[in-house]
Protein backbone atom coordinates (compact mmCIF):
# COMPACT_ATOMS: atom_id res chain seq x y z
CA UNK A 1 0.00 0.00 0.00
CA UNK A 2 1.33 3.05 -1.36
CA UNK A 3 1.20 5.81 1.26
CA UNK A 4 2.83 9.44 1.50
CA UNK A 5 3.46 11.10 4.41
CA UNK A 6 4.12 15.08 5.17
CA UNK A 7 5.80 16.27 8.35
CA UNK A 8 7.61 19.62 9.36
CA UNK A 9 4.94 21.94 9.51
CA UNK A 10 4.92 24.44 12.36
CA UNK A 11 5.00 28.15 13.62
CA UNK A 12 7.31 30.52 12.37
CA UNK A 13 7.41 34.39 12.00
CA UNK A 14 8.10 36.06 9.04
CA UNK A 15 11.08 35.77 7.41
CA UNK A 16 11.74 32.52 8.64
CA UNK A 17 12.65 29.19 7.48
CA UNK A 18 11.29 25.51 7.33
CA UNK A 19 11.87 22.07 5.67
CA UNK A 20 8.81 19.96 5.27
CA UNK A 21 9.54 16.47 4.40
CA UNK A 22 7.72 14.18 2.00
CA UNK A 23 8.04 9.90 3.06
CA UNK A 24 7.13 7.76 0.52
CA UNK A 25 6.75 4.34 1.88
CA UNK A 26 5.22 1.31 -0.77
CA UNK A 27 6.85 3.79 -3.63
CA UNK A 28 9.70 5.68 -4.50
CA UNK A 29 9.88 9.00 -6.43
CA UNK A 30 12.53 7.72 -8.65
CA UNK A 31 10.11 7.71 -12.16
CA UNK A 32 7.51 9.64 -10.54
CA UNK A 33 6.32 13.43 -10.28
CA UNK A 34 5.71 14.93 -6.94
CA UNK A 35 4.27 17.99 -6.51
CA UNK A 36 3.81 20.11 -3.36
CA UNK A 37 0.27 21.83 -3.04
CA UNK A 38 -1.03 24.17 -0.59
CA UNK A 39 -4.47 25.52 0.38
CA UNK A 40 -4.66 28.75 2.58
CA UNK A 41 -7.26 29.29 4.60
CA UNK A 42 -10.79 29.58 2.73
CA UNK A 43 -9.01 29.31 -0.66
CA UNK A 44 -8.72 26.70 -2.21
CA UNK A 45 -5.60 24.17 -3.02
CA UNK A 46 -2.15 25.38 -5.30
CA UNK A 47 0.47 23.87 -6.97
CA UNK A 48 3.57 25.36 -5.88
CA UNK A 49 6.21 23.30 -6.37
CA UNK A 50 6.70 20.10 -8.45
CA UNK A 51 10.18 17.35 -8.54
CA UNK A 52 10.25 15.36 -11.77
CA UNK A 53 10.70 15.23 -15.37
CA UNK A 54 12.82 12.46 -17.27
CA UNK A 55 15.70 12.60 -15.02
CA UNK A 56 13.77 13.22 -11.73
CA UNK A 57 15.25 15.59 -10.81
CA UNK A 58 13.37 18.51 -13.00
CA UNK A 59 11.68 21.64 -10.52
CA UNK A 60 9.31 23.65 -11.37
CA UNK A 61 8.17 26.46 -9.38
CA UNK A 62 4.92 28.62 -8.72
CA UNK A 63 5.53 32.61 -8.93
CA UNK A 64 4.44 33.11 -5.20
CA UNK A 65 7.67 31.05 -4.46
CA UNK A 66 10.07 31.25 -6.79
CA UNK A 67 13.45 31.94 -5.53
CA UNK A 68 12.27 31.44 -2.10
CA UNK A 69 11.22 27.69 -1.98
CA UNK A 70 13.70 24.81 -3.00
CA UNK A 71 13.01 21.11 -3.65
CA UNK A 72 15.30 18.16 -3.51
CA UNK A 73 15.61 14.21 -2.87
CA UNK A 74 17.34 11.77 -0.74
CA UNK A 75 19.84 9.77 -2.34
CA UNK A 76 16.81 6.79 -1.75
CA UNK A 77 14.57 8.68 -3.65
CA UNK A 78 11.69 7.90 -1.29
CA UNK A 79 12.04 11.19 0.27
CA UNK A 80 11.55 14.98 -0.92
CA UNK A 81 12.15 17.96 0.91
CA UNK A 82 10.47 21.11 0.52
CA UNK A 83 13.22 23.85 1.84
CA UNK A 84 10.80 27.44 2.35
CA UNK A 85 12.91 30.15 3.17
CA UNK A 86 11.59 34.29 3.67
CA UNK A 87 8.16 33.25 4.70
CA UNK A 88 5.34 35.33 4.78
CA UNK A 89 1.91 35.18 6.18
CA UNK A 90 1.02 34.43 2.72
CA UNK A 91 2.13 31.22 2.93
CA UNK A 92 0.17 29.53 5.86
CA UNK A 93 -1.73 26.43 5.07
CA UNK A 94 -2.21 23.15 4.65
CA UNK A 95 0.92 22.05 2.44
CA UNK A 96 0.62 18.76 0.93
CA UNK A 97 2.44 16.22 -1.11
CA UNK A 98 1.08 14.67 -4.14
CA UNK A 99 2.54 11.89 -6.72
CA UNK A 100 0.95 10.71 -10.15
CA UNK A 101 -2.11 8.91 -7.46
CA UNK A 102 -1.66 9.33 -4.19
CA UNK A 103 -1.96 12.18 -2.00
CA UNK A 104 -0.53 12.91 1.84
CA UNK A 105 -2.30 14.08 4.24
CA UNK A 106 -0.78 17.55 4.78
CA UNK A 107 1.20 19.47 7.05
CA UNK A 108 0.45 22.59 8.34
CA UNK A 109 2.47 25.62 7.98
CA UNK A 110 1.84 29.05 9.97
CA UNK A 111 3.70 31.95 9.31
CA UNK A 112 2.89 34.93 11.82
CA UNK A 113 3.77 38.65 10.99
Amino acid sequence: QVQLVESGGGLVQTGGSLRLSCVASGTTFRRNTVDWYRQPPGKQRELVASLGGIDGYSTHYSDSVKGRFTLSKNKAEDTVYLQMNDLTPEDTGVYYCKDEMNWGRGTQVTVSS
